[in-house]
């Protein structure tokens, strides 16, 4: 055990690392995306400021960095909408995380954004602090500006191209972050081609929009999650067996992810990265997920509110899920409490039998807790909303994933697969008199296409 700069010791039980996303401004916003049930969440704390202060600010970087015993610390922020706190705070926690940065710690910071605020001063900062920045956009014009609007209700799509224009611009690091709903779903490779080919993006995040609801109260979740005259605002909580009209269809997620897949495994291995991939190649592989939606357990990734207080998780940010507050109780018992070793396998003992027994359980895991809410084929509840797309997903990759895996195994790129897939396409379409769609998903035929190079 290792004994921390407050006099405390580390716990028998602490993880070598956690994951914490730091919300200081909390719910609070410029935009009002239809979507995000999380500005909800400012009416758990009716009065608040919602600004975090220096001095908690100092504790959080203090608790955060004498308790990682991995070698290197992500200090990660998120919202709401960060960028609101201004520059000179984010100037102000940089410079304070290297005060307490332990001896042979390395630090990675990360900011999510809706790029609405970003201008050169912001730009060339993160560049200097080698920022990791996650850009929200969900795809064309059209697509994106369905939900992602601001507070008049206009689309937000030009400001946002502005703020990444910035970001190449300065040379930062960024992760697109697309969420996937009603507007998008069934465009799938629209969405991935602009960001591919008119964005230049090589990092990708796709996250499905479900926005649970109960039948009272689903026709003023439909109406969106912002502040309403009258004051008809519901506030979210992981209860209900219904969906809001925006939320993604399962099969169409499946759906989306599939189609993506197809193109990216036959033209963009190595070169373009997307989450749901990496992390189904490491379960492939035997390896822990890149996510923890798909790892058996969970527990080690957490939200802290602008005022201290510690959640579970940052899909659990509600009053049944609050673990303490940093300023009354050190971050890293709040981590290895009993309540949150109890959430963290929860994830794993909660699973109905339909799922211990499926062939994909190792690349899913019944993914995320907050989505298990339908009943299995047999009536049992605690299934996964998504099953059925993510079902026919992981089913969908099997082959190539296995070839990539063993290819990685001889210590070989990856990237290998495209060449073999490519012959076996040949193959198959050579039979079919090459007039078919090529699976490359060109759009062209594939004597045009593929078959042009055998």
């Amino acid at each position: 055990m290792s004994p921390l700069s407050s006099g405390l010791t580390l716990p028998q039980n602490a993880p070598p690392a956690f994951h914490i996303l730091l919300k200081p401004t909390g719910a609070i916003c410029n935009l009002d995306c239809k979507y995000c049930f999380f500005l909800s969440k400012e009416m758990l704390y009716p009065g608040s400021r919602f600004r975090m202060a220096n001095d908690l600010l100092d504790t959080y970087l203090r608790q955060l960095l004498e308790s990682h015993r991995a070698p290197e610390v992500a200090v990660a922020w998120q919202g709401g909408e960060p960028t609101l706190m201004g520059l000179d705070f984010f100037r102000r926690s940089v410079e304070r995380a290297h005060t307490f940065k332990q001896p042979g710690q390395r630090l990675q910071f990360t900011l999510q954004t809706n790029g609405t605020q970003l201008n050169d001063d912001w730009c060339a900062f993160f560049k200097e602090h080698n920022f990791l920045v996650g850009l929200s956009i969900d795809g064309p014009q059209p697509m994106h500006d369905a939900y992602r609007v601001n507070k008049g209700g206009a689309g937000t799509f030009g400001q946002v191209l502005a703020g990444l224009d910035c970001l190449k611009k300065h040379g930062v690091d960024v992760n697109i972050l697309c969420t996937v709903h009603a507007a998008n779903q069934h465009h799938p490779l629209d969405a991935y081609r602009f960001f591919r080919d008119e964005l230049g993006a090589e990092f990708i995040q796709f996250i499905p929009i479900i926005e649970r609801a109960t039948a009272e109260l689903l026709p003023l979740a439909n109406a969106g999650w912002s502040e309403r005259p009258g004051g008809e605002r519901p506030l979210y909580t992981l209860a209900g067996q219904q969906v809001t009209e925006r939320s993604v269809q399962p099969e169409a997620f499946g759906r989306f992810l599939i189609a993506i897949f197809d193109e990216w495994v036959r033209r963009d291995v190595g070169r373009v990265f997307v989450q749901h991939f990496d992390s189904a190649l490491a379960n492939w592989l035997g390896a822990p997920g890149a996510v923890c939606i798909f790892n058996e357990t969970c527990g080690h990734a957490l939200a802290l509110e602008h005022n201290g207080d510690l959640y579970s998780c940052d899909h659990f940010v509600e009053p049944a899920y609050k673990l303490g507050n940093i300023t009354q109780t050190h971050l890293i018992e709040l981590i290895t409490s009993p309540e949150q070793l109890k959430f963290g396998r929860d994830k794993r003992d909660s699973l109905p039998r339909y799922c211990r027994e499926c062939e994909v359980r190792f690349a899913c895991h019944g993914e995320c807790p907050r989505n298990r809410f339908i009943a299995t084929p047999g009536g049992e509840p605690g299934l996964n909303y998504l099953c059925a797309g993510y079902k026919a997903f992981f089913n969908h990759i099997d082959r190539p994933m296995k070839l990539m895996a063993n290819l990685l195994r001889q210590n070989r790129p990856a990237a290998e697969v495209m060449a073999l897939l490519a012959k076996e396409d040949a193959a198959r379409f050579a039979a079919a008199g090459r007039n078919e769609p090529c699976p490359c998903g060109s759009g062209k035929k594939f004597k045009q296409c593929h078959g042009r190079r055998e």
